[in-house]
């Protein structure tokens, strides 16, 4: 009886109800933990969260779901079964792939329709994916266990496990100049390292160990949560609260609250909560420069955050149309004819493309419960540049839907503007100044090697005691898969930290 009372003392706020936030907060609830999640805006899910209106409804941000099994974990740990919970499908094909400079692939987890489809671009790299799985297989068992451990300084880079997989790491190429190891057909380059845009980094200045991601693709499929990726925001939510998580909607925090180093609560426009721990699920440069004094910070001071790398932002446009779109997949991925120099007016110019590659999704193919009967939710993003001078977007947000529109024409969506009946643009401004993004960098700090590791920002947070971080912007990286091992490595930490068993 006193072990469970000492338990219970234990108390958690959580800054930020995103997915990381979600599912630390099973874990520690779980263990008989008091825990608190404080958000801003009046639903759960952070950049995970949806937009409906009109029976239309549309995911924020991530439409993708990969490799499941990490989440599957979280809730077989809370006693609970995440298929039951959040029914879902896995897709085939798992997306179609247009490519600007002729032809496409219907992309399938099936690996002989997969083969097939290659073929018939280009016959003699084929036989290469083959050879393209079996080697990423062995990458990811050997790198696995360092996405599972964290880095809270440099002993850990020393890690022998972390030595012994440097070979297959291959830290000195880039994504593109390992994938042209096994292709030589450029579009099938570009097919298997567009992925990188899912980290916001061009695939020539991403890292090598990232060919991984269109690995799981095929590997463990693409799924779609029926609802749309924020049904799994949701069930986490639901999940929490029978747990005993209290989740507070509507109720932004003001600052963080500290004795000497240590975090011992936040003060929010509402309320003092006080807390043995606080969780950072907020974006990490916007809460940083937001929530914590510039003078209490020494490595993530506002002066040195501003001389990192962050990702691209991204150019979204959510229409609710009359009609069915039967000329398009679930997901749908045009690559444009010129795509180094998109990559470079991103990343490097920052300045808007008149070609840009883009992506739609077209859920209703799979899920009729994401518009009215008769009608489409498309989802359409377009990859630009994170906010910079060059760009105002007061002034170019009604010419890029223009560019977006005609973009659509590519895929074979016709009349497009006759037939929206919803329609909402966000724009790297709305990112930043309406959802809480630093520079509208939607897929957080950049993924090169000099912002990995342990030289991301630590799950045990190196500022001050008693700080803990989830989602994005610490280790391992941006996307649903490990920002939940973010949250696994966080709640294993706190819980040794607190003497929790």
């Amino acid at each position: 009886m006193l072990r469970l009372s000492l338990i219970m003392s234990k108390r958690v706020i959580i800054v930020g109800a995103g997915p990381g936030g979600l599912a630390i907060s099973m874990l520690l609830a779980s263990r008989g933990m008091d825990v608190t999640i404080v958000e801003k805006q009046p639903r759960v899910g952070g950049r995970t969260s949806s937009i409906e209106s009109d029976g239309f409804k549309f995911d924020l941000g991530p439409t993708f779901f990969l490799y499941p099994q990490i989440l599957d974990e979280i809730f077989a740990a809370v006693g609970r079964d995440l298929r039951k919970e959040v029914p879902m499908v896995r897709l085939d094909p798992q997306y179609r792939l247009i490519f600007g400079a002729g032809g496409e692939l219907m992309c399938s987890s099936d690996i002989e329709k997969m083969v097939a489809e290659i073929a018939k671009l280009s016959p003699r790299d084929a036989p290469r994916f083959r050879d393209f799985m079996t080697d990423n297989r062995v990458k990811l068992d050997k790198f696995a266990p360092c996405l599972q451990s964290p880095f809270l300084g440099w002993k850990d880079l020393m890690q022998k496990r972390l030595v012994a997989v440097l070979p297959h790491l291959k830290p000195w190429k880039s994504l593109h100049a390992e994938l042209s190891t096994y292709f030589s057909d450029p579009r099938l380059q570009l097919a298997f390292t567009f992925q990188s845009k899912y980290l916001g980094m061009s695939p020539f200045q991403c890292p090598s160990l990232f060919s991984i991601l269109s690995f799981l693709e095929y590997e463990h499929g693409i799924w779609h949560p029926i609802g749309g990726c924020n049904a799994l925001s949701t069930g986490m939510a639901r999940v929490a609260r029978e747990l005993g998580v209290k989740i507070h909607l509507n109720e932004p925090v003001e600052q963080v609250l500290f004795e000497g180093r240590r975090a011992v609560g936040v003060k929010t426009v509402q309320a003092e909560y006080r807390a043995d721990a606080v969780v950072m699920n907020a974006d990490f440069a916007h809460a940083m420069t937001t929530l914590v004094p510039n003078s209490k910070r020494r490595r993530w001071t506002d002066e040195k955050l501003a001389t990192k790398k962050f990702s691209c932002s991204t150019f979204m446009m959510y229409l609710g149309l009359e009609g069915t779109c039967d000329e398009l997949q679930h997901h749908n991925i045009y690559v444009t004819k010129n795509y180094r120099q998109n990559l470079d007016e991103i990343e490097n110019q920052h300045v808007l493309s008149a070609d840009p590659s883009f992506y739609v999704e077209n859920p209703c193919r799979t899920d009729p419960s994401m518009a009215p009967p008769g009608h489409s939710a498309l989802y359409v993003l377009v990859p630009v540049s994170h906010k910079h001078k060059n760009i105002d977007w007061s002034k170019e947000k009604a010419g890029y839907r223009k560019v977006a529109l005609q973009q659509l024409e590519r895929l074979g969506v016709k009349d497009v503007e006759q037939r929206i009946r919803f329609e909402r643009i966000v724009t790297p401004d709305d990112w930043e100044n309406r959802v809480g993004v630093y520079k509208g960098a939607t897929f957080n700090l950049a993924h090169g090697l000099d912002q990995m590791l342990h030289f991301r920002p630590r799950n045990r947070f190196e500022e001050f005691d008693g700080m803990y971080l989830v989602g994005g912007g610490t280790h391992p990286g941006s996307g649903l898969p490990v920002i939940f091992e973010s949250a696994r490595i966080g709640a294993r930490l706190m819980m040794e930290d607190l003497k929790v068993a």
